[in-house]
């Protein structure tokens, strides 16, 4: 299966170019073809993980589907006007502490 090929110009600064061009050249390749060989190996070297868990700590409080439920929809309820933001003092003085 072919890999589906998308163009994206980059900026580099010149003597990054040229560094590069040497290094292609050493190696027989043009700069385009060696600055691509470098990104795509680069790019197989690294594995990408997706998860569903928002905590950037990884807190297994949002691994339980009851909590992610509540958080979503406390989401939803932001985004269509729903929800309410509540203070600090406001919560407090519910709770009278």
């Amino acid at each position: 299966m072919e890999a589906t090929i998308k163009r994206k110009n980059i900026d580099l600064p010149i003597d990054t170019i040229q560094k590069l061009s040497v290094m292609a050249v050493a190696q027989g390749k043009s700069l385009k073809a060696y600055i691509e060989q470098v990104l795509i190996s680069k790019a197989n070297s690294i594995s990408v993980e997706v998860r569903e868990n928002p905590s950037p700590t990884g807190d297994s409080w949002f691994d339980d589907p009851e909590n992610m439920k509540s958080v979503n929809q406390g989401i939803s309820e932001m985004e269509s006007g729903e929800g309410r933001v509540y203070t600090i003092g406001e919560i407090k003085k519910t709770l009278g502490v």
